[in-house]
């Protein structure tokens, strides 16, 4: 009898435990005041899915599939707190900007540090290779252009001399590349400080712009298209690091599980797991 009752209880946790997440399904929490967008590989056949995350609260308040502004129109439309959204931190695609310019009134739109400093190293790569392809194939000359100065031993500072000195165009693009991630590297700046900031950033892109180079035009074109976004950051320190550690997790839990099919079932893992 004993056990009998011991079953039923059981049963009975575990149907109210259905009743309870059945209920959040139908009447999801309000959309986080701090956003994070970001999107992540699902499977082959169904393609990317978008992570919206909480980056005040570390946790993933949902996962769309798709990642195109039609796919996540239907969902965006039943999301309910969406105009007390003030800020939404992304990396430099304009299909969420879109979104976000379209479903969140009222955000102030922050492009993630990590990814606007990425940009800038791979264009000045590109651009070095274009220079001198064979010292861009050196791994150890390659390091030390990716490092900011600050990071550089004294032996390193003096072998990165020593080879910028035969390429005199070359140590002009990098000074030029380290004085402007220093410059977005800037954190916990108020209005007043920005105000002296921007000028600074809109005369480097426009530097870039018309430096004549291929590789150098188009990354002035892309910062000058996101510059708003940009210059935010010196004041909104949040950025997408929280939305990309869940993205190793959720990669993860699909290892775990072996993969997944169906995407309400791994939806519904990750909001348990990460939410």
């Amino acid at each position: 009898m004993a056990s009998t009752a011991a079953v039923w209880a059981t049963v009975e946790r575990y149907f109210q435990h259905g009743l309870r997440r059945q209920f959040t399904e139908w009447h999801p929490p309000r959309c986080p005041t701090v956003l994070g967008i970001d999107e992540h590989f699902f499977t082959r056949r169904k393609g990317y899915a978008t992570t919206f995350c909480d980056l005040r609260n570390h946790k993933v308040y949902d996962v769309v599939l798709g990642r195109s502004e039609l796919s996540l129109e239907a969902y965006l439309l039943k999301l309910e707190g969406k105009a007390e959204v003030r800020v939404v931190c992304m990396d430099l695609a304009s299909v969420y900007r879109a979104v976000v310019r379209k479903h969140f009134p009222n955000a102030r739109i922050v492009a993630d540090r990590f990814h606007v400093i990425r940009l800038v190293n791979h264009h000045f790569l590109a651009c070095w290779r274009d220079i001198d392809p064979t010292g861009a194939r050196n791994r150890g000359l390659l390091s030390l252009m990716r490092r900011h100065r600050h990071n550089l031993t004294a032996e390193h500072q003096a072998r990165l001399s020593l080879y910028l000195t035969a390429y005199p165009a070359l140590e002009l693009i990098y000074r030029f590349k380290q004085r402007l991630c220093y410059l977005l590297l800037k954190k916990h700046r108020n209005r007043k400080q920005c105000e002296i900031l921007a000028p600074r950033l809109l005369r480097a892109v426009y530097q870039l712009r018309q430096a004549g180079l291929a590789q150098l035009v188009q990354l002035g074109n892309t910062l000058h298209a996101w510059r708003e976004e940009i210059a935010a950051m010196w004041r909104f320190t949040r950025n997408n690091g929280i939305t990309e550690g869940f993205h190793n997790k959720m990669e993860l839990i699909t290892r775990q599980a072996y993969g997944f099919r169906n995407f309400e079932n791994y939806r519904m893992r990750v909001k348990v797991l990460c939410g």
